[in-house]
Order: C-alpha cells, then structure tokens, then sequence
C-alpha cells in the first residue's frame, strides 16, 4: 500500500472536495479542515489489503474516499465474521478501544480497490479535544455504527434468509451490487450458493 501526504497528492484537489463530503467532516469550516488534511496521508488499497490487524494497540483514523472496506473479527480457529461495511463518505475507527486502552477487537480489511485518509489515533484524539463541534459528530457516529452492528447480528438470529437480504437492500440498497457476492454472503451468514439461488428463484 503506498500512502502521500494529502498536500504532495497529484489528486489533492479531488482528494480535498471528498473529505469535505465525509459523514464526520461535512460540517468543518475551511480552517479546521486545513487544519486535520496536514496530518493526514492518502493510502491507496488493493482488494484484500489489511488497514488494521485485529489484537494490536497502534490504531489509526480511517476516511474512507473511494472504495469499501469491512470490519471482520475471527476466532481463534481464524473463522470470520464481517461486522459491518463501509464506503465513501463514511469512516473506520477503532476509537472504543483507543479509549479503553484495550487491543483493536477487529480488523479492517479493503474489499474493493479502495483509497482511505488516515492519521494515527493520538493525533486524531487530540484534533477532537481542540474541535468540540466535530467530537460530537464523531462520536455520534462511532454509537450508531455500533447500535447497526448489534441490530445487525441480531437479524441474524432472527431473520430467515430472504429477510436478511431484504433487510440489507432496504439499508444498504447502494452497495447491493459493488461488494462481492461472496463477501456479502459471509456478511448475511449465507452460502454463496444461497443467495445465488434466491436471486434465482425472484425471492431478491
């Protein structure tokens, strides 16, 4: 993965109008962003490339500028379960963690070609404390993606095949055809096979 500071970028200005369309971002003012896109690197992924390795204490800031990546945890046996996806114009973290000093409870993984900005965590921490306005954003942000994730995993258990693909149409309608069917498979705890055959038979 290579990664160019924000200012040295041949794409800077295009890199620039899309951290300003971020979740997080959105509301900053030119200074503030100014400000952050000092600190921050371009890094561009290739499908597959980890971001993040799940049990480390070094953790970064994560924005994501094109391209999808996912949060994946695995057991002991290394089998996987994807937590949640994430495009352009959202974000990753591992901020929970940073915060109670424990090790990252995850990985983040590119699914897709992908290209992120990204600061390590003191520095982005210490950016939030200076910038009151985007800390409540942010952390707005970090308890919905873990509310999404605990309804997420509750589908589930709840949900028959069809509902939890329908469900993941009627959230995430945009990225129904841009993540792998085997990725979104694993994501629904279905066979590829199985969701092959519902779109099939019309039940999707």
């Amino acid at each position: 993965m290579s990664s160019v500071s924000v200012q040295n970028h041949p794409d800077r200005n295009v890199i620039r109008v899309q951290l300003r369309q971020n979740i997080v971002l959105k509301e900053m003012g030119e200074a503030e962003l100014a400000d952050l896109e000092s600190e921050l690197v371009v890094v561009d992924c290739h499908k597959g490339d980890a971001l993040l390795h799940q049990g480390v204490h070094e953790m970064e800031q994560y924005f994501i500028l094109d391209g999808i990546l996912k949060r994946v945890v695995a057991n002991q046996q290394a089998k996987e379960m994807i937590l949640r996806f994430a495009a352009e114009r959202d974000m990753e973290t591992s901020y929970a963690a940073w915060c109670l000093k424990t090790p990252t409870p995850y990985s983040i993984v590119s699914v897709t070609k992908a290209r992120v900005a990204k600061l390590p965590m003191p520095q982005w921490i210490a950016f939030l404390e200076q910038h009151a306005a985007v800390k409540k954003l942010f952390e707005h942000d970090v308890m919905f993606v873990m509310s999404e994730i605990m309804a997420h995993t509750i589908t589930l258990h709840l949900l028959d095949a069809p509902g939890r693909v329908h469900r993941f149409m009627r959230k995430h309608a945009e990225l129904f055809d841009r993540i792998p069917k085997k990725e979104l498979a694993a994501y629904l705890n279905l066979s590829a096979e199985t969701l092959s055959r519902l779109k099939q038979r019309g039940k999707i």
